[in-house]
């Protein structure tokens, strides 16, 4: 062995690790990705986050995300499903995990339970709470357990704090969170200049786009599929 410092690990760590090797060991990984003009986002968050606030309530565009996410996986509920030896389990409840960083700690899952059931501001409520006692190590084990699809904004890490001159990662291939059939990564929301057809003619315009990553599970979801799925998550953002 090298010399060097061993740095001993947490009980978190590895965990993580041991999840993540047993991950890339079951599920055949493929990961798709499409763009997204939040441009409608933007504009609905900017009107109604002074709303929220008066609720208490941070209006994050993790509310987004999980309410598009919902509306796909409605649309397509053989994403929200695993894999068993008998066959496709298709759950009937959404409980969407959103990955949730502790900083040198690691990184853990709380889950938003029946988040169908959710309003957008619910939603909101849900992940402030959530995130917050995670950072805080306050979680109950409930709460981090059931998830049937999850989420990760790694667009929003460390690196992207105002004034730092840094954002997060611009797209990325997760791993999927055993034993479910896929993961949603949402890249660093950057105004890209893009090309806009309308009434069959081009334009160029800026606007605040993202790259959305779908890691899922060939096993469960061939290519078309996981297509239309992350198609539907970009159509109910555009179209907010």
């Amino acid at each position: 062995m090298l010399p060097g410092e061993l740095v001993p690990f947490t009980a978190v760590r590895r965990a993580i690790a041991e999840h993540m090797v047993l991950s890339k060991h079951t599920s055949p990984h493929v990961t798709t990705v499409m763009e997204v003009d939040l441009s409608r986002v933007i504009a609905h968050r900017q009107a109604n986050k002074e709303v929220f606030a008066r609720d208490g309530v941070n209006l994050t565009f993790t509310a987004y995300f999980v309410a598009a996410s919902v509306t796909a996986l409605k649309a397509y509920p053989i994403v929200n499903s695993s894999f068993t030896d008998e066959g496709i389990l298709i759950h009937k409840e959404l409980n969407i995990g959103m990955a949730t960083s502790m900083g040198e700690a690691g990184l853990i899952v709380p889950v938003i339970k029946n988040a169908d059931s959710l309003s957008l501001l619910g939603l909101a409520r849900a992940i402030n709470d959530l995130a917050n006692r995670a950072r805080s190590r306050q979680l109950k084990p409930d709460e981090v357990k059931g998830g049937t699809f999850t989420i990760t904004n790694h667009g929003a890490t460390s690196a992207g704090t105002p004034g730092s001159g840094l954002s997060g990662s611009l797209f990325a291939t997760p791993i999927i969170n055993q034993p479910q059939c896929a993961i949603l990564g949402v890249g660093a929301i950057q105004k890209r200049v893009v090309v806009m057809s309308e009434a069959g003619s081009d334009a160029i315009a800026i606007r605040p786009m993202a790259y959305l990553g779908l890691t899922f599970d060939h096993r469960i979801l061939d290519g078309v599929m996981a297509d239309n799925f992350l198609a539907k998550v970009v159509q109910t953002l555009q179209n907010w």
